[in-house]
């Protein structure tokens, strides 16, 4: 039996994550519940490196209700199905965007000052505007998965979720932060011109590639649609927060899930 190291004996150098996927795997790591390699930072540029990988999450993401809805929909009715998709992605991602959803609306339809709605954000508590701001949310989404076109399905899925983690990146580098500390203002004092314009390639190439010119109009929509939601919280903080990019990525979401449909009935897509 061999004798166990000496004390005094270093431990193997760990290997190092490749520069290429650090990226990848931070945003990974902040953006879902998914298994990655401990010890990744979470401070400093890699937050900014990340941002560019944003998209690309949203396609791994898609990927796992691509597979999950071919399986249920072997044994299940497509409205159960659906709502299996919810939860999955609900579990994948921790629930992080429904929680940042519904502070969000507690916070911005509270009838105070700016500062005060900031200290709403960060109430653990859930007011009745969370509630009902959830369940709309929740049903909305049902409905739109239920009436997506089978032959587009797959990637209507991927662009939808694809997409909506492009708005944030979209957020975090064109809009002022509320807080003075917090997750997401590592995000923002990282958040460069460069990771948007790789984050919006990406995006841009995806959403082609999977749904031709609907899925670049779906692209626009998005754009235009986190425009209008960052210009109506700066009319009420002082700035974003981690829970509006949270609400964001939701609302982006569920926007899509509804609107690519007719999309693709007016603009020429790519068939399977």
């Amino acid at each position: 039996m061999a004798s166990a190291p000496s004390p005094s004996t270093p431990a193997p150098p760990r290997r190092a994550v490749p520069g290429y996927l650090l990226g990848f795997l931070v945003a990974l790591q902040f953006l879902t519940r998914l298994p990655v390699p401990a010890g990744l930072p979470v401070a400093g540029p890699a937050l900014g490196q990340a941002l560019a990988w944003f998209p690309a999450v949203g396609l791994v993401l898609g990927g796992f209700l691509i597979g999950a809805d071919v399986l249920l929909s072997l044994v299940l009715p497509r409205p159960v199905v659906d709502v299996g998709l919810l939860v999955l992605l609900a579990l994948l991602t921790g629930g992080l965007h429904l929680d940042g959803f519904m502070d969000t609306c507690d916070g911005l339809f509270s009838l105070r000052s700016p500062a005060e709605r900031l200290a709403i954000f960060r109430d653990s508590r859930v007011g009745s505007f969370g509630v009902a701001g959830l369940a709309s949310l929740l049903l909305v989404q049902w409905a739109a998965l239920g009436a997506l076109p089978a032959a587009f399905r797959p990637a209507m899925l991927l662009v939808a979720l694809c997409l909506a983690r492009w708005a944030m990146v979209y957020a975090i580098v064109a809009y002022p932060y509320g807080r003075a500390e917090g997750l997401g203002r590592g995000f923002k004092d990282h958040a460069s011109g460069r990771a948007l314009l790789a984050a919006t390639l990406l995006a841009a190439g995806a959403a082609g590639l999977l749904l031709g010119p609907a899925g670049l109009a779906g692209l626009a929509l998005a754009a235009g649609a986190t425009w209008l939601f960052a210009r109506y919280c700066l009319a009420r903080l002082p700035g974003l927060t981690g829970d509006t990019y949270g609400a964001l990525d939701e609302l982006i979401e569920t926007l899509l899930l509804v609107a690519l449909p007719v999309l693709v009935r007016y603009l020429p897509a790519w068939r399977p």
